[in-house]
């Protein structure tokens, strides 16, 4: 199995013969010093550096992501891109239960070129799938290797295993948190009503929602409006469900277990006491008939249609969870049922946890398959667009029609920022502006390119810019210039050394995979059981999922996943 992942370099050689030549290479030199970096509307692939035109590649993909807006690359940036590069990406996105298809996938002995496993990567790592990016990586992506100077050390798979198989691209290389996706969401019209009453805490969020219904009860169109809505569909009951018990209850995002910063020990978080009030208080949601009927069978196109009709009050959730119905709403001009985020939490002795740093995570990304025809030629792809060309592309698109440069600072003109804002679905899918962003490594949020402007569009002037009057209007009620102003900042914490618990990839044949197993299928059906029973059953069917949980083993694997956490804080020299 091991011959079939490492690549030799006398293999790597002889591929390198009959791929590509310089244009996916990088672009450092000629690039750092213009003012806007990625290439202008009129360049093309007889632009770079070899003067020939590249024999066309097509790269099959799978994603456990999904990518709605996905144009196959025809839109401006994939256009471009294939211009440049000869290159096409052929895009599988996992629908239903991704882990089960990453399952299915890994273990036909047929892979895509380029895979995007997110936490599956053991599944392909154990069936010997994806290759050791060490060396193509060392001589044939300098751009990556720049992107991840002194942080090559957290690409490595494991303690016991150092090979590099996956380019993380989740996490942007020193990411400063400017803006926020989460906490919990009220409609900009329901606290513009209530005269902007302090939202801090779950009592603060339901008197909130009650009181707008109270005056309000229906839309428009005499349909009942909807208190508070959530998504349990498959893997996004996480999301939706369970990690925000740990959020505002002061726990930070490491999955299905909390760590103690004191003392690194690790619980599965549910069995914490302060994560069954925050449950309890979904019961009560629901026997108040504050929470949806339909939370817990509603599918996920169901629920974005749902906020799309405008009629859904409150969420718990991420932006980009339901940022689809957020945009259909603006694309109809109704700004004022758009969402605001707050920092809630049960009580104001918690803070929540939205901001809490941990230094660069590493883990989901990219990995090349052993059944890729050309890695070279696609791991200098990658390469380009970990450049500072590359990185611009996809975050600002094409000179002169997706944003301009004045004083040397680049600039989106009015025209295209309304229509990113207003008609942002469209705009993707023409633009291919937030489409190409996962696949390779890149700087975060806040980092400034060698012509002194940021990288990407998330910085504090342009997030402002892209908030609607109705939203800078409710901010300015609330004392804040961004959502995160009204968040516990991240130097309120201190940094996890071990990055995220939940991004420590698990041996394939480790007995954690099968108690793990055990326990959440446990955990799905109790915890929504337990928030849709009457309030005088809530505090037995509590009682009876922690005994059932305990039963499956749940301490031995809170022991499994010490190993883990201690494994990798050796492994990253903590």
């Amino acid at each position: 199995m091991a011959t079939k992942r490492k690549w030799s370099s006398l293999v790597l050689s002889a591929v390198l013969l009959s791929s590509l030549l310089a244009a996916c290479s990088s672009n450092s030199k000629n690039g750092a010093s213009s003012s806007s970096a990625a290439p202008s509307e009129s360049s093309s692939a007889s632009a770079s550096p070899s003067e020939e035109k590249l024999k066309p590649l097509t790269l099959s993909y799978y994603s456990e992501d999904v990518n709605p807006n996905w144009a196959n690359m025809q839109d401006d940036i994939g256009k471009f891109l294939t211009e440049k590069t000869g290159i096409t990406i052929d895009a599988e996105f996992a629908v239903g239960d991704a882990v089960q298809k990453s399952a299915l996938i890994a273990s036909s002995g047929d892979f895509p070129d380029i895979i995007m496993p997110k936490t599956s990567i053991n599944k392909f790592v154990d069936a010997g799938a994806v290759l050791d990016l060490t060396d193509l990586i060392n001589e044939h992506a300098p751009n990556i290797k720049k992107v991840f100077e002194g942080q090559m050390n957290r690409l490595k798979y494991s303690e016991a295993d150092q090979a590099i198989y996956v380019i993380p691209s989740y996490d942007g290389i020193n990411q400063q948190n400017l803006d926020t996706n989460g906490g919990f969401q009220l409609q900009h019209r329901v606290v513009k009503e209530l005269g902007y009453p302090t939202i801090r805490t779950v009592k603060d969020f339901e008197n909130a929602i009650k009181g707008y219904l109270e005056k309000h009860p229906k839309d428009e169109n005499g349909n009942p409006n909807i208190g508070l809505s959530l998504i349990a569909d498959d893997w996004r009951m996480y999301i939706g469900v369970t990690n925000p018990a740990f959020a505002v209850t002061g726990g930070s995002d490491d999955g299905e277990y909390y760590v103690d910063i004191n003392t690194n020990e690790v619980t599965y978080h549910f069995r914490r006491p302060e994560e069954k009030e925050y449950f309890r208080w979904l019961n009560h949601m629901n026997a108040e008939g504050l929470l949806d009927k339909e939370s817990f069978v509603q599918k996920y196109d169901q629920y974005k249609a749902k906020i799309a009709t405008g009629r859904v009050l409150g969420l718990i959730d991420q932006k980009w969870d339901f940022d689809d119905g957020q945009k259909a709403l603006k694309s109809e001009g109704k700004f004022d049922q758009a969402y605001g985020h707050y920092p809630v939490t049960m009580s104001e002795e918690y803070k929540h946890t939205a901001f809490w740093p941990t230094g660069f995570t590493g883990g989901s990304g990219i990995a090349i398959s052993v059944d890729n025809p050309d890695p070279v030629r696609t791991i200098k792809f990658l390469d380009y667009l970990a450049s500072d060309e590359g990185q611009v592309l996809v975050n600002w698109g094409i000179e002169g029609k997706h944003y301009k440069v004045e004083n040397g600072k680049r600039v989106i003109p009015a025209d295209v920022n309304d229509r990113k804002i207003n008609d942002a679905i469209n705009f993707q899918k023409e633009a291919g502006i937030g489409s190409y962003n996962l696949l390779s490594a890149k700087y975060g949020d806040g980092v400034v390119d060698p012509s002194g402007n940021y990288y990407t569009t998330n910085f504090p002037e342009q997030i402002m810019v892209g908030y609607s009057d109705v939203e800078k209007e409710v901010l300015a009620a609330y004392n804040g210039k961004t959502w995160k102003d009204l968040f516990p900042n991240e130097t309120e914490f201190k940094v996890k050394p071990w990055g995220a618990l939940w991004n420590i990839p698990v041996p394939s044949d480790s007995e954690l995979v099968v108690l793990e197993e055990k326990i959440k299928n446990i955990t799905w059906k109790r915890v929504p059981e337990a928030i849709l029973a009457k309030p005088d059953q809530f505090d037995a069917i509590w009682d009876k999922f922690l005994k059932e949980i305990e039963a499956a083993n749940v301490k031995k694997a809170e022991g499994l996943r010490q190993e883990l956490l201690n494994q990798r804080l050796v492994l990253w020299g903590n």
